[in-house]
């Protein structure tokens, strides 16, 4: 399947916890002042991918703690997403992702695709990166208006459960 990227690590250790491939994606709305991956707004730019050679990196990569779907905005591509997710989690590994958009935002859109992709993803971390609460002592996060969200408890509950443990 195709996704359109902006680049693939296959070794980071910042986007979650243990070794992660992280995806970005390409293209983004937020326009985030400050932000550290602005070549990734541009919906235009990046080059086309495909979501099957994302799935034989994890699967040659027996390192790998988890994937990291990042951007970019991953929720703007939810199928291409919920492909790599599905395949990580066939894998054994942990899915993080990182979104602009609050939490209860997606929710109440409610876009089916969306949500099928949240359906996958054990933790997201949400929120536009905000300068002005910008930390370098934050754990996962850029800034402090941003949430790391337990996804599979918020779903299952209804209600935001943060997640507050290294996997």
């Amino acid at each position: 399947m195709e996704i359109r990227l902006s680049g693939v690590v296959n070794d980071s250790i910042v986007d979650g916890p243990g070794i992660r491939l992280t995806v970005f994606t390409q293209g983004c709305p937020h326009g985030c002042p400050g932000c550290h991956n602005m070549q990734t707004h541009d919906y235009h730019g990046g080059y086309a991918g495909d979501t099957d050679l994302i799935l034989s990196a994890l699967a040659e990569n027996p390192l790998l703690d988890g994937v990291t779907l990042s951007g970019g905005e991953p929720l703007d591509q939810p199928l291409a997403c919920k492909h790599i997710a599905q395949g990580a989690k066939k894998l054994g590994l942990n899915v993080w992702a990182y979104t602009g958009y609050l939490w209860e935002d997606v929710l109440e859109k409610g876009n089916p695709e969306t949500l099928e992709l949240l359906e996958q993803i054990d933790v997201l971390v949400d929120g536009p990166f905000q300068m002005n609460q910008r930390s370098l002592e934050l754990l996962f996060c850029g800034s402090k208006n941003q949430r790391i969200i337990d996804v599979k408890n918020s779903l299952k509950t209804k209600n935001l459960v943060l997640w507050n443990k290294v996997e």
